[in-house]
């Protein structure tokens, strides 16, 4: 009988089981293997914070202050760019591009204070 249960139990892999050792002696297991480090609620908080923030961003802000935001933070797979180039590529001044981006940043936070999950 212990053969047939060690037989049924030989391929179990265990999650804390050292699955290789440094060369300091650490061991290192199948947990830290798995593991990325985020918290998986953190995770659910950001994804769900920047769905609302791309929701946000079509209801309540103008075509330029969207332009400037996606351009100024790399949203939508951008690269982000300083007030300068942004300034820059519109063709106003940079003190503009400011007040504008101060602008459409207050209303996204007014969105987020007012608008539940």
């Amino acid at each position: 009988m212990n053969f047939r249960a060690a037989k049924k139990s030989a391929g179990d892999v265990y999650i804390d089981e050292p699955v290789e050792t440094d060369k300091d002696g650490n061991t290192l297991s199948l947990m830290d293997l798995i593991s990325d480090g985020a918290d998986i609620h953190e995770q659910v908080d950001i994804l769900i914070r920047s769905k609302q923030l791309y929701k946000f961003l079509k209801i309540c802000l103008d075509p330029r202050e969207l332009e400037i935001i996606v351009y100024r933070y790399g949203l939508y797979g951008m690269n982000p760019h300083t007030q300068n180039e942004t300034a820059q590529r519109l063709g106003i001044s940079r003190s503009y591009i400011s007040r504008i981006e101060k602008r459409a940043i207050e209303k996204l936070r007014k969105m987020y204070d007012t608008t539940p999950y």
